[in-house]
C-alpha cells in the first residue's frame, strides 16, 4: 500500500498527503535556497521527523513503565553543509524537568530514543547530537 502521495504545486511547494489518514503536510525550499520558507523545508521535516521518532520510542517504554512523558519538549537545530548540499547536523535537546522517573528508567529511554527507526536510518555522515534534559 502506498504510504503517501506527494504532488508539486510549483513555486518549489510540495503537499504531501498520508494516504491512511488523509492528513496534508506542505513543504517549501527555504528561502536561502530560492524558496518561500513559509512552510517546513523538506530537511525540516528529516529533522522534525528524528525528533518525533524519538519521543514516539520512548513513548512507547514510557507506557510500559507507567512514566508520564506528557509535556516531553524536544527543540530541534538543524545544520546544513554546503557542496553538495546536504544536513551535516541534526541537534535535538529534549527537556521534561518535571519527569518523574528512576535513573534506570530514564537510561532506558534515552537508549530508547537512540535505537528509533530515523535515527538508524540517516547516513553515518548525518551527526547527530543528542541531549536530555531530564
Amino acid at each position: 500500500m502506498t504510504t503517501a502521495t506527494t504532488i508539486y504545486q510549483g513555486a518549489l511547494r510540495t503537499e504531501a498527503t498520508h494516504t491512511r489518514s488523509g492528513q496534508k503536510i506542505i513543504t517549501d525550499a527555504p528561502i536561502d535556497n530560492n524558496g518561500k520558507g513559509e512552510a517546513f523545508s523538506p530537511t525540516d521535516m528529516v529533522s522534525a521527523a528524528l525528533s518525533s521518532c524519538m519521543m514516539t520510542l520512548m513513548g512507547m517504554l514510557a507506557e510500559r513503565e507507567e512514566i508520564n512523558l506528557t509535556g516531553l519538549k524536544a527543540d530541534v537545530v538543524k545544520v546544513m553543509a554546503a557542496n553538495p548540499r546536504k544536513i551535516a547536523e541534526i541537534q535535538i535537546t529534549f527537556t521534561h524537568p518535571g519527569l518523574v522517573a528512576t535513573d534506570v528508567q530514564k537510561e532506558k529511554l534515552r537508549r530508547a530514543a537512540l535505537t528509533c527507526p530515523v535515527a538508524l536510518s540517516l547516513a553515518d555522515s548525518v551527526k547527530q547530537t543528542i541531549t536530555f534534559n531530564f
